[in-house]
């Protein structure tokens, strides 16, 4: 699907950078998230409407110390994709998904949503300004974050009445040091990132705040990630640090529901159509750490793996629980992990067929 279909013309004001910097980039080598193309997007909400686009030079924005959003922590944000495929065109994954997320989570942090075409045609121009930034190597992509904080300067809690849109991009490689390879986990313990009824089905910098604490200290036991269990009986598991997580036992994919405390993750949801599509029974349930575990001494799970937008998918190797430990598939990545990846990124890099129409494909 051609993004020329069905895109309402916006006015988009646009300031090119004088010298970019993409000669000093050593695209050989990206890590995730510490190189930044050359333009940024914004649109500024006012007078109850969001404004007109405008892009410009990746750069300092200025603000003052009393910003709503710095006291209160009414912000939403979204992680997205943009792949160069083996024809040359651009794949963008699965934007209408991350649309409506984001509404989903401004919805629930009383942010103002915006319209498909503001949110998407301004977004088009941005990646084709800076296409050259799109790596072409598999495991890199160009990483979009779309993203909306409240822009009022009071300090007492009250809905903001001005905001600001914006996206930023950046080419990436692979987002854990790991790479493709097992990740090891640790239960919460102590500590919970959300209950039904707060923020764990927003996208919100909150969510993600609440995880530093517990994960530096799974990171102090050597382990790459936590593992959260449910925030009131501390016996079902929730998701992986900030991803979405999948278990393999007997013949049945099971994930965690969307019950309100977890991430509606878009990864997620292309698993669990891929997974159908292949004839794997997938289940959505709520599943205790002791009946993973039990599993595993049964010798019934046989992979595990963790979905998301910057790591697509995490196979999981060891978990620990308390005083016990087992370990997956010899430490060793699945075959299910492998051949779900394999799917995802087939169609992402335009290598495999995109029966689900998730790739909106830009002109080269």
């Amino acid at each position: 699907m051609y993004l020329t279909k069905g895109i309402k013309k916006l006015y988009i004001d646009i300031k090119k950078i004088a010298n970019s910097k993409i000669g000093s980039v050593d695209f050989d080598n990206l890590g995730f998230g510490n190189i930044f193309s050359d333009h940024m997007l914004s649109i500024d909400y006012k007078d109850s409407k969001w404004g007109d686009p405008s892009i410009t030079p990746f750069g300092e924005i200025s603000f003052l110390p009393s910003l709503s959003t710095l006291h209160y922590g009414q912000a939403v944000f979204e992680g997205m994709k943009a792949f160069k495929t083996k024809d040359g065109k651009i794949n963008l994954f699965r934007p209408q998904r991350h649309h409506e997320r984001l509404n989903k989570s401004s919805k629930r942090l009383c942010i103002p949503e915006i319209s498909y075409d503001k949110f998407l045609e301004p977004i088009i121009e941005l990646i084709k300004l800076d296409k050259d930034w799109i790596p072409n190597k598999i495991n890199t992509a160009l990483y979009l974050r779309p993203f909306i904080f409240a822009t009022d300067d009071f300090l007492g809690i009250r809905i903001s009445e001005t905001y600001k849109y914006m996206v930023i991009t950046c080419p990436v490689g692979l987002y854990y040091k790991e790479g493709i390879k097992p990740i090891s986990l640790i239960t919460s313990g102590e500590y919970v990132r959300a209950v039904k009824g707060g923020l764990g089905e927003a996208k919100t910098p909150a969510n993600y705040a609440a995880s530093l604490y517990p994960t530096a200290l799974a990171k102090e036991q050597g382990y790459t990630q936590v593992i959260w269990l449910d925030g009131i009986e501390k016996k079902y598991i929730d998701e992986i640090g900030t991803t979405n997580i999948f278990l393999l036992i007997d013949d049945e994919l099971i994930t965690p529901p969307l019950d309100g405390a977890i991430l509606d993750g878009i990864t997620r949801d292309s698993v669990i159509q891929i997974a159908k599509k292949l004839g794997i029974k997938v289940t959505e349930r709520r599943i205790s750490i002791d009946e993973v575990f039990e599993a595993s001494e049964k010798n019934k799970l046989h992979d595990a793996f963790g979905t998301g937008t910057a790591a697509v998918i995490s196979p999981i190797g060891k978990i620990r629980h308390l005083d016990k430990e087992i370990t997956i598939n010899n430490n060793e990545t699945g075959n299910l992990a492998k051949q779900i990846y394999e799917e995802v990124a087939g169609i992402q890099y335009g290598e495999k067929e995109d029966i689900f129409n998730w790739c909106y494909s830009l002109l080269p």
